[in-house]
């Protein structure tokens, strides 16, 4: 059985004010692996209907992030400081759905891979990510 979440996904994603402005949804969450999509809409678009690139890489940082951050000691946090995203295909309808999975989990980084995938399952795009750890704040003496 999976260890439970330190929140609930509705509080994870509310943390990350730009992915819930950008109507990133969050499905699932755990250590080993995290789920979220975000609706196609013209105003996420670039020319001929596709889906801005700079949407894909939220979406692949946000929910990478929330992996990350579920693999790190309770009160610390994470900031993404390298992304590497390939971009296969186009979206011009649909949904975008992201899956991430830790690759490596140490002391001082997490390093994470985004599957961005179409409604279909055929493969968008695809972002590695590295994510510092961030030590908790001690307590004020």
């Amino acid at each position: 059985m999976a260890a439970p979440l330190p929140m609930s996904r509705r509080e994870l994603l509310s943390l990350m004010p730009y992915a819930t402005a950008l109507g990133i949804v969050l499905e699932d969450a755990s250590p080993t692996l995290t789920r979220g999509s975000v609706d196609w809409a013209p105003n996420r678009c670039t020319v001929d209907s596709a889906m801005h690139g700079g949407v894909l890489m939220s979406l692949a940082d946000s929910i990478g992030a929330v992996c990350a951050y579920l693999n790190v000691p309770v009160g610390a946090g994470t900031s993404t400081v390298e992304s590497k995203t390939n971009f296969f295909r186009a979206l011009r309808e649909g949904r975008l759905h992201a899956t991430a999975r830790p690759l490596h989990v140490g002391r001082s980084f997490v390093v994470i891979q985004t599957d961005l995938a179409d409604d279909q399952g055929r493969p968008v795009g695809q972002t590695t990510q590295t994510q510092a750890v961030i030590a908790p704040k001690p307590p004020p003496a």
